[in-house]
């Protein structure tokens, strides 16, 4: 009998979320940190345009693929449903006003992946805005 390999089972399930997404594996950066009995995953996505980096979702599990398949699961049900916004900000110092779009609740979720793992005196917002529903 074959042992079950779980880091076969975490590199497909990262290969099917960025799949579901429909971006490339560079763009997509799982974070796992234990705590306790769990393990919680932040995933994030990089923007190539600006190279900046934005929380998309965290989730928790009892392991790394526990944690990944809440994070699909996440992707199939509710991501969609959330509402889509833009945010616009500047990074102080630079001068090019920047566009970045989430999925979130509301506006301050949005702005909590936004500033996920940032300094708040670094970047500037100059607008959050609702998108319409299409």
């Amino acid at each position: 009998m074959l042992q079950h390999d779980s880091n076969v089972e975490v590199a497909r399930l990262q290969s099917d979320i960025t799949a579901l997404l429909g971006m490339v594996q560079e763009n997509i950066v799982f974070n796992f940190k234990q705590r306790n009995d769990t393990v919680k995953l932040d995933m994030v996505t990089v923007n190539p345009k600006h190279e900046q980096s934005f929380l998309f979702h965290s989730t928790t599990g009892i392991d790394k693929a526990d944690a990944l398949r809440k994070m699909l699961e996440y992707i199939q049900t509710n991501y969609h449903h959330e509402n889509s916004m833009t945010v616009q900000w500047m990074k102080v110092g630079e001068n090019k006003l920047q566009t970045s779009y989430f999925r979130a609740l509301n506006m301050y979720e949005a702005l909590d992946k936004f500033y996920y793992e940032r300094d708040l005196n670094q970047y500037k917002i100059f607008s959050i805005s609702l998108n319409p529903v299409s």
